[in-house]
């Protein structure tokens, strides 16, 4: 295919993880030149590569125009295709297996830079955790549930499982695979998941800002400081949901 120099396979291809539910994750490396004129026809080349090919969408909805999500098949197989320029494909967040080069040019690219994959930042969750904090309990004492749901969610895939894995010393992308590598964790990440009312929702609440002080404090982020205004004032305002709701046997 013109353009195109090297291809690479990354996710659990790596770590030899695949099973009939994986993903294929596939790096495609193209020559800089030929990469905007490649990346405006990504479903075509999508289609050359196999005819299976069903549909696909580019990944604007997770910050990656370079993306394309694709539907191989029958049988059924998700594809994610990254379009790359060999100029940039040294950034990365992990080294994928090269399957295919032209003179080494993907060797000689990876050897430009070690790989960087984005780890938790205990300061960048701190500094929103208690605003979110609040905004869950509204959205509680408001009655939508599905909202607080939605961001007890957030909170998992963002905030708990993160720092779980951080702790662990384990790359985590959100909550993925936390079953398996940290069952212990993720029977405490059950308390999180509130059911379709107030009162499950309120638990969850308490039992996410519980899990996440816990994870702050083995992290170290918060154990010498003394607790903040903000921290202090959503703390109290969630102590008195029960109460505003007038849940039976919470301060009703």
């Amino acid at each position: 295919m013109d353009g195109v120099v090297g291809l690479a396979a990354g996710g659990s291809f790596i770590a030899g993880e695949i099973d009939e539910f994986s993903d294929l994750d596939l790096v495609l490396a193209v020559e800089p030149a030929a990469w905007p004129e490649i990346l405006d026809r990504q479903q075509a080349v999508a289609a050359d590569l196999d005819p299976s090919f069903l549909a696909g969408f580019t990944g604007e909805h997770v910050g990656e125009p370079r993306l394309l999500v694709c539907l191989y098949g029958p049988p059924l197989l998700h594809v994610d295709l990254k379009f790359v320029s060999l100029d940039d494909v040294h950034e990365r967040i992990e080294d994928p297996v090269i399957l295919w080069e032209v003179d080494g040019c993907l060797s000689a690219a990876f050897a430009r830079a070690a790989p960087r994959y984005p780890a938790a930042d205990p300061g960048w969750i701190e500094d929103r955790f208690w605003i979110w904090a609040h905004y869950v309990a509204d959205k509680i004492e408001r009655g939508e549930i599905f909202e607080a749901l939605d961001g007890l969610g957030f909170w998992r895939a963002v905030v708990l499982a993160p720092l779980a894995f951080r702790r662990a010393g384990v790359a985590a992308t959100g909550v993925r695979r936390i079953e398996d590598r940290l069952p212990a964790f993720a029977t405490d990440l059950e308390r999180t998941v509130g059911g379709v009312d107030a009162a499950a929702c309120v638990a969850a609440l308490e039992a996410a800002i519980e899990l996440y002080t816990e994870l702050r404090a083995a992290d170290g982020t918060g154990s010498a400081v003394e607790m903040s205004v903000v921290e202090r004032e959503v703390r109290a305002y969630v102590v008195g949901l029960p109460g505003r709701l007038q849940l039976p046997g919470r301060g009703a």
